[in-house]
């Protein structure tokens, strides 16, 4: 069984990759979590001009490159060519450690090769992009490794049809939030996992809740972005099956032992 979908597993997923210590959703950040241990990888996925899935989180390139503007209109040959190590930085801006190293924005094909088998929560971060995404998964023989989320339902349903395990998006919250509260158990989850924050639109969510709901249905939760060794814990203690961070060498620190 999948790490991401087994109720008895607490897997570490990295965030981005090795977000912490590395240019987020690039190659390098992601060699760096599995190489670190993490049992999964997490990252995001747009299209661009061309029609080719790329691991990007902003619609945009201003925040992670050198480069401006919005991704759907470059190729992914010329993403390829822009500088996502630029802009890194773990001393407030004294020091750019990845600035060029010739680290472009990948495309879904290299990470999926780059990892062949390794498990991975990709999110599908417009409608557009979920259809080529798929073929390209199918065409690597992928589909067994992955667990796919999106904010957007839409954006969803395309895997659910082919039978790809899926994610709750975040309006799956408002729908469990009450029978969560009240110890309620749905009947039905029409999701294969959920991951969560610990807060949405300023409301706490009741984590321990959620867990006990999805284990009810052999379900499993995942939280992100959990960065602090401490609240790994008490979420690991509450029923909370993965912690999706930006330093996962630090929460494998915390959890010891097999997922």
């Amino acid at each position: 069984m999948l790490v991401l979908l087994d109720p008895t597993k607490r897997p570490v997923i990295g965030h981005r990759g090795n977000r912490a210590h590395a240019p987020e959703n690039t190659l390098e950040s992601l060699a760096q979590a599995v190489a670190c241990g993490a049992e999964a990888i997490e990252f995001d996925l747009h299209l661009s001009r061309d029609g080719v899935p790329v691991v990007l989180h902003d619609p945009t390139l201003d925040r992670t490159t050198d480069a401006t503007g919005e991704a759907r209109d470059r190729t992914a040959a010329e993403l390829a060519k822009v500088d996502a190590g630029a802009r890194f930085t773990t001393d407030g801006g004294r020091t750019f450690p990845y600035r060029g190293r010739g680290i472009g924005v990948p495309t879904l094909e290299q990470a999926l090769a780059q990892h062949p088998g390794h498990p991975m929560v990709i999110e599908m971060k417009t409608v557009e992009v979920a259809a080529p995404a798929l073929a390209v998964l199918e065409r690597a023989g992928a589909l067994g490794h992955v667990l796919i989320g999106s904010f957007i339902d839409e954006a969803l349903l395309p895997f659910a049809r082919a039978g790809v395990p899926v994610c709750g998006a975040p309006n799956a919250l408002a729908r469990l939030y009450l029978p969560a509260l009240l110890g309620a158990t749905p009947r039905d989850i029409p999701y294969d996992s959920m991951c969560i924050p610990r807060t949405h639109r300023g409301l706490p969510i009741p984590v321990r809740q959620f867990a006990r709901v999805m284990r009810a249905h052999g379900r499993t939760v995942h939280v992100w972005t959990v960065n602090d060794r401490r609240v790994a814990r008490r979420l690991w203690a509450r029923g909370v099956n993965g912690i999706i961070s930006d330093d996962p060498a630090a929460m494998l620190l915390e959890r010891g032992g097999p997922a």
